[in-house]
């Protein structure tokens, strides 16, 4: 090739290297001015970083609803805030897995830590991680309470909004649109749900259907008098507006509620974990006993220790649920337990399981079967009366079961306690030195020979044991004094052996245990109806609220106000819907049994207005001794609300300690004091004999 054709191409190459140089210059410059920067930006702001926790949350989602474990947590999850975050199906499953995954990895530690702790105690490792399954249940109920209270406090900020923007538009359903579009909080999608509602062809029918899924009273008050304004107009009333004044009401109900709630929190977030120490402080208050009073060792390893350690586990267990519910009663949470068909409908198919479980149930229509039905309606519980006696008579045999396997356990305990304990005598302090130790595992040893010889055979005499200890190599330069002390020492022993086996009346304990599980589904359905009945005053107090605004609302009706009180009710939701259905019939005569029904002064003096308003005089008149006390009726609300607190914390206070004092006292202060007393006196009694 010449050196002409070289230049050529070399020269070529060049030219074109400068014109794609030029060209990326000009596009460039075009790209800057164009809106490709711009699109980059779109780009660069919405982009996902390579590690995103959303993405796990998402993918953990997916995790978490194939295992079968935690599926059942991560549904009861979703059942909650899916309510909260109305068709917000990305936000749901985060939520969700954040929540759980945080459970797991305060449970995952505590159960492990437990493991280590209770490692030479089957059976308390095994009822702990069993316990601390409800562990998961309190951490997610407590999350969800957390994000509904803190929806309540958006809705204070949404509530002041709206004010502003109803003063701009003067339109109920516009003002709740312009502020929901604002942001992304939770109440911004609870009010877009509010305005598709306000403006769908069947408004009424659509309200119906968010009354059921509203997270709280307060937006279904908020919802039904943006309803009401939007369809019957707004007014005057001391020159204010109608439907702000009736805000303004429930801005006021929410702020108590939070107040209650946070006062609430504060008296209960110490109880649960005093409530539950207790069972991790056995172990460690064992070992601090037996290093420090070795004469205490017997008492603690064996049938005496175990026994105050159930019984301690099993009152930490009824301290602990009793807490949990003292503190959740009342609470505007939904409820997330599944309804529809739970494993008690399920079994409750089985034609077999059917005909057994119908044989408890009282007969339709006697008083028995009508006392449970009213039980559960005043303990405001989701169980039908069927799905009650299958717990009772799950629970009553799992109890008969779990008694016996306790038993046959204590005596197998005894026994290995006497093939194991160091045969020697204990000093008072102190342990023993490993050579000691040493010493004393040895006899035990040759005690065990001649003790197997013999187990089982009741009818053993001490002579015969003696013969044996005689003939035995280990005891050949015992004296005879030596030789009759070991032999009633051994003779102790075998008849500690034969007689640990089950017998007649542990059996029968065992059923009268199982009669105690029975009875305790029903007994607690007793502690919620009472303490339910402690909030009766807060609940009619919030019907006056309620009354407060209607009273004031053109077209309304007293029938449209029991509609309004069924609907917020909780402990006088039968009575209410009672006179609903008896209305057409006659309003007076409804209003009148239902008065006879209830027995709450406060809430007869309401029917009472009604009947006023239904014959006699208009809903406003009748209902004005509300107006012209709202202040009063205001500051005995908090007062209300402050008893109710007090009331339940000196309860949760007496429930939450006494497994902690029983610990203490039954456990570390009996043993010391009555095991010490008697080793004293056995001192005692053996130098006065020596004298």
């Amino acid at each position: 090739m010449s050196n002409q054709i070289v230049f050529y191409i070399m020269g070529g190459s060049v030219a074109v290297l400068v014109v794609i140089i030029l060209a990326y210059y000009v596009l460039s410059k075009k790209m800057q001015k164009s809106e490709y920067k711009q699109i980059k930006k779109l780009q660069q702001g919405t982009k996902e970083k390579s590690f995103s926790m959303e993405i796990v949350y998402q993918k953990l989602y997916v995790k978490y609803a194939r295992i079968p474990f935690l599926k059942r947590y991560i549904l009861k999850l979703r059942r909650r805030l899916e309510i909260i975050n109305i068709d917000d199906e990305y936000n749901t499953r985060k939520d969700s897995a954040k929540i759980l995954t945080r459970a797991l990895a305060i449970v995952i530690p505590v159960a492990i830590l437990t493991i280590i702790i209770t490692h030479s105690s089957y059976l308390i490792m095994f009822t702990l991680l069993i316990f601390e399954l409800f562990m998961i249940d309190t951490l997610i109920d407590g999350s969800i309470d957390k994000k509904d209270t803190n929806l309540l406090k958006e809705q204070l900020d949404f509530f002041s909004e709206i004010r502003h923007a109803y003063h701009e538009f003067n339109m109920v359903e516009e003002a709740i649109y312009q502020i929901s579009q604002d942001d992304e909080r939770d109440i911004s999608r609870q009010g877009e749900k509010i305005y598709e509602t306000l403006i769908a062809d069947d408004p009424e029918m659509e309200l119906e259907k968010y009354y059921d899924i509203a997270p709280n009273v307060f937006l279904k008050e908020f919802a039904g008098i943006s309803y009401l304004t939007k369809e019957f107009g707004d007014r005057k009333v001391n020159g204010a507006s109608l439907y702000l004044r009736n805000i303004n009401n429930i801005t006021k109900e929410m702020q108590l509620e939070i107040l209650k709630r946070d006062k609430l929190n504060y008296v209960f977030q110490s109880l649960s974990l005093i409530s539950i120490a207790p069972i991790l402080l056995l172990e460690p208050l064992k070992s601090w006993s037996i290093s420090n009073f070795s004469f205490t060792e017997s008492w603690y390893n064996g049938k005496p220790g175990m026994v105050v350690q159930i019984l301690i586990l099993v009152l930490t267990i009824i301290s602990y649920v009793l807490v949990r519910r003292l503190k959740d009663n009342g609470s505007t949470g939904m409820n997330t337990k599944n309804t529809e068909n739970p494993w008690q409908a399920k079994l409750y198919k089985n034609k077999v399981i059917k005909k057994i479980v119908d044989m408890f149930i009282p007969k339709d229509g006697t008083k028995e079967y009508r006392k449970v039905q009213q039980l559960l309606k005043d303990a405001a519980s989701h169980l039908r009366i069927e799905w009650l006696y299958i717990n009772r008579i799950c629970l009553a045999i799992v109890t008969c079961i779990a008694s016996l396997i306790v038993f046959i356990y204590l005596h197998q305990l005894a026994i290995d306690y006497v093939y194991t304990e160091p045969t020697t005598t204990y000093d008072i302090l102190g342990e023993m030195t490993e050579e000691d130790r040493a010493t004393a595992m040895e006899l035990t040893e040759h005690d065990n020979e001649v003790i197997d010889q013999f187990r089982g055979d009741m009818d053993v005499t001490l002579q015969q044991v003696q013969i044996v200890v005689e003939r035995t190599d280990f005891y050949e330069e015992y004296d005879d004094s030596g030789i009759t002390q070991a032999a009633e020492r051994i003779f102790d022993k075998i008849q500690i052996v034969n007689s640990e086996y089950l017998k007649w009346f542990e059996v029968l304990l065992s059923f009268v245990f199982a009669i105690v599980g029975y009875m305790a589904p029903t007994w607690m359905l007793l502690f919620q109806a009472k303490m339910r009945q402690i909030e009766m005053e807060d609940e009619v107090m919030q019907f006056q609220t309620i009354i407060l605004m209607l009273m004031r609302i053109e077209r309304v009706n007293v029938e449209m106000i029991l509609e309004w009180l069924e609907r917020y009710a909780n402990i006088f939701k039968e009575p209410i819907g009672k006179c609903l259905n008896n209305y057409e019939a006659g309003a007076w005569e409804a209003l009148e049994e239902m008065k006879e029904e209830i027995s709450y002064m406060p809430l007869v003096r309401i029917v009472e207005s009604m009947q006023a308003a239904v014959e006699k005089i208009p809903i406003k008149d009748a209902f004005d001794e509300l107006e012209s006390e709202r202040d009063y009726y205001q500051e005995k609300r908090k007062e209300s609300n402050d008893r109710l607190i007090k009331r339940k914390g000196m309860i949760g206070k007496a429930i939450g300690f006494a497994p902690m004092v029983c610990m203490f006292v039954g456990y570390l202060i009996v043993p010391l004091v009555f095991i010490g007393l008697t080793s004293m006196s056995s001192s005692f009694s053996t130098m006065m004999s020596q004298t």
